[in-house]
């Protein structure tokens, strides 16, 4: 189901209108609808090639990933070709598509690249030499890796001036989260569609798991509390699949902002008992980038400006609703001991939620601008507010 996106969408089919060939990169978090979203767009075209790269295994070699690609190749009628090189194999691809509107797909291109030093050299060559030559064409690359997007193609030099559109798919917004509920949305009330939005966010997948005649109690238990349930092996797909020999530090971050509200790079750093540095750094910037954590400024009431202060926040609905319900009772739901609907009956579930809300509330704040009547220009600053502990004043957060 395709609902939302449609400012994203307008932007691609702008690419329509221009005389020149676009190269288009799109990120976001995994279920996030980066798929969804270019097989809408897809249908504009006549012609279209699209590719996926193989998720990550500990023998998952840059062969594999060129011989899945030629496989993909041949599924589609294209020409058969040797997969040993990058280069031939974007020849071929390039030769098919020289005249007309056409449309290429790679996605989850880290996948694809990140264990082939070439890839990267090679699809420069052939956006140079094959791809902007037909001025009908447009390239989408596409990743649940951002910082991988990030790293090697919009802050890489061999691309630079060469992507024309970026697009970052963030939650879907209250008003289309709701299309979920499709023609029993007006029966079901803002309580219950709270509820799922509490454990979901306004991830389109998991959305459309819900069914809209089962209550939301329901729905939690079969998703969450079921080993076949999408959402019972979510987080581990998550940090294997797009962290991969990272993933334990990445967890541990995660974990320790589940149970805070929100922490300083030094409180984090002594959480997870590292040193400070251009690593955590970088940890945090990929889970910021990835759509996980938020890292929210404060404002400073004695300068009236953006204060330099910082916290990371967890962001994200349903990793902190994993961790705080889901993980806890996950061996006596595999061992069939977890008795439905206790988790209801828990006294923590309320102020779950309370955290839950709140990253609604952030991820949707122009609604509330709207119904507290305040003009978008007349904002300066929204947010969480927060001020360090000095001699002079007391430490506090909202």
């Amino acid at each position: 189901m395709f609902v939302g996106r449609d400012k994203e969408l307008k932007l691609l089919k702008d690419r329509l209108t221009k005389r020149s060939a676009s190269f288009v990169a799109i990120r976001g978090r995994r279920r996030i609808g980066k798929s969804k979203l270019i097989a809408e767009f897809s249908k504009e075209f006549p012609k279209k090639y699209a590719f996926t790269g193989l998720p990550p295994t500990k023998n998952k070699a840059a062969q594999k990933q060129r011989d899945e690609f030629v496989r993909q190749m041949k599924k589609q009628g294209l020409p058969a070709v040797r997969g040993e090189d990058w280069g031939d194999i974007f020849w071929v691809l390039g030769k098919a598509c020289e005249k007309g509107s056409v449309l290429i797909v790679l996605d989850e291109i880290a996948w694809m690249g990140s264990n082939d030093p070439d890839f990267l050299g090679k699809l420069k060559i052939a956006w140079d030499d094959y791809f902007e030559v037909n001025p009908q064409l447009v390239l989408v690359v596409a990743s649940s890796v951002s910082s991988w997007i990030d790293k090697n193609i919009l802050k890489s030099t061999g691309f630079l001036g060469r992507v024309d559109l970026t697009l970052t798919l963030r939650e879907l917004p209250l008003k289309d989260c709701v299309k979920f509920w499709g023609k029993r949305g007006k029966s079901v009330s803002p309580y219950e569609k709270l509820k799922i939005l509490g454990v979901t966010g306004g991830v389109p997948k998991y959305l459309d798991a819900i069914d809209p005649k089962k209550t939301a109690e329901e729905n939690i238990q079969e998703l969450c509390f079921s080993e076949s349930g999408l959402l019972f092996n979510e987080f581990d797909n998550i940090f294997h699949d797009l962290f991969s020999k990272r993933g334990l530090i990445y967890k541990k971050i995660v974990q320790l902002l589940a149970d805070n509200h929100s922490l300083n790079q030094e409180e984090i750093c002594h959480g997870i008992n590292r040193k400070r540095g251009r690593a955590i750094s970088e940890y945090l910037s990929d889970l910021v980038t990835a759509g996980f954590l938020s890292d929210d400024h404060s404002w400073s009431l004695k300068t009236r400006e953006v204060s330099p202060l910082r916290k990371y926040r967890l962001s994200d609905n349903y990793l902190r609703f994993y961790l705080k319900c889901i993980e806890p009772r996950k061996k006596e739901i595999i061992q069939g001991r977890y008795e439905e609907g206790s988790l209801f009956n828990h006294m923590n579930w309320e102020s779950i939620m309370g955290l839950q809300f709140e990253n609604l509330v952030i991820h949707n704040r122009d609604i509330l601008l709207d119904v507290l009547k305040v003009q978008r220009e007349d904002c300066i600053f929204d947010g969480p507010y927060f001020q360090t502990q000095t001699k002079r004043k007391k430490g506090c957060q909202v």
